[in-house]
């Protein structure tokens, strides 16, 4: 079986792909061969099956098309543009997450193999803010241009489902914190921030205020529901084909009080609190707390505590982010 992943370069699709290359499987399918997309190169894992590295537009029919093939059976896109810059480049925005989205459920259409079609959706579809509960049956109401987007993308992913083109599911992923690398343009990059750069002895900017409650997901736990996304038997899912994993609610207080058991006073003493009104209006939007019943009982599994989180970044990501900095 063929496996494509977008946005390959992107940490949760090196993390992602080096998962799959490791297993050699998706559930009882063997994998034969992976192809990994980007708008800039991403690296091949050591794998037992050939590994090819495509660069390109995710929005030009003539690229995408390349992507998926007869034998392509699991197909995970993961590209798009983040939340802050889908906000202040309207056209951009569109172009990739929607856009983009519809040529490649297209692409799969005409390959003919109604690949598995895992969509990473967002917390973002949903609006209400920090006193909204979101259900299972939940309507979306995104309070931004990236969370409409999110939201078509999962429309369009309901539909060409039920039209038997793709067996789709799309995964409403929470903030994933922490993020490896560099503070990027994302509106919830300061959660990972306020937990990653102390570590690295480094200035974290906090533009919310400690009661703000967001609903978080570490990068083991967010690659466990893509890959379980990947092997999902789709009739489970019936035509609702979107999915609220179990996340994890915290505060920026629970955060920082676990970065200081964790890492000390003198890593508190790192976060400085800023005001960012264009930040705060976007992540206030978002909900924070979600019901995951129907995710759990479609086998996806629970979180692990907000330290546990914190001591895995340490263990799994820490060292690259430092050298990634220092070069």
């Amino acid at each position: 079986m063929h496996v494509t992943i977008t946005g390959a370069a992107g940490f949760l699709g090196r993390k992602l792909a080096a998962r799959i290359a490791a297993e050699g499987r998706i559930g009882a399918r063997a994998v034969t061969a992976m192809t990994l997309f980007d708008v800039a190169a991403a690296e091949a894992p050591s794998a037992p099956f050939p590994v090819r590295s495509v660069t390109g537009d995710i929005a030009d029919a003539a690229t995408v098309a390349g992507l998926v093939t007869a034998g392509t059976g699991v197909v995970v896109h993961l590209a798009a543009i983040v939340s802050a810059q889908a906000e202040a480049d309207f056209d951009l925005g569109w172009r990739v997450n929607l856009d983009g989205t519809r040529t490649l459920l297209e692409a799969c259409r005409q390959a003919g193999s109604r690949p598995r079609v895992v969509f990473t959706s967002s917390v973002a579809t949903f609006s209400g803010g920090q006193a909204a509960t979101i259900r299972d049956d939940t309507r979306p109401v995104p309070g931004n241009s990236y969370g409409a987007q999110k939201a078509a993308g999962e429309l369009l992913v309901h539909d060409y489902s039920r039209k038997e083109y793709v067996d789709g599911v799309s995964i409403r992923l929470p903030t994933v914190v922490v993020r490896p690398g560099r503070p990027n343009r994302a509106a919830s990059s300061f959660a990972s921030s306020i937990l990653r750069e102390p570590f690295l002895g480094e200035q974290a900017r906090l533009p919310v205020p400690e009661d703000f409650a967001l609903w978080i997901a570490s990068p083991r736990a967010a690659i466990d529901w893509l890959a379980h996304a990947c092997a999902l038997d789709g009739a489970a899912l019936g035509l609702d084909r979107g999915v609220n994993p179990p996340g994890l609610t915290v505060t920026v207080g629970e955060m920082l009080a676990v970065l200081g058991a964790v890492g000390g006073a003198e890593a508190l003493r790192l976060v400085t609190r800023v005001e960012d009104p264009e930040v705060a209006a976007i992540v206030g939007s978002w909900p924070a707390r979600f019901a995951d019943a129907r995710a759990r009982s479609l086998g996806f599994r629970a979180h692990e505590s907000l330290e546990e989180l914190v001591r895995a970044f340490l263990a799994d990501d820490l060292a690259a982010t430092r050298a990634l900095r220092a070069a």
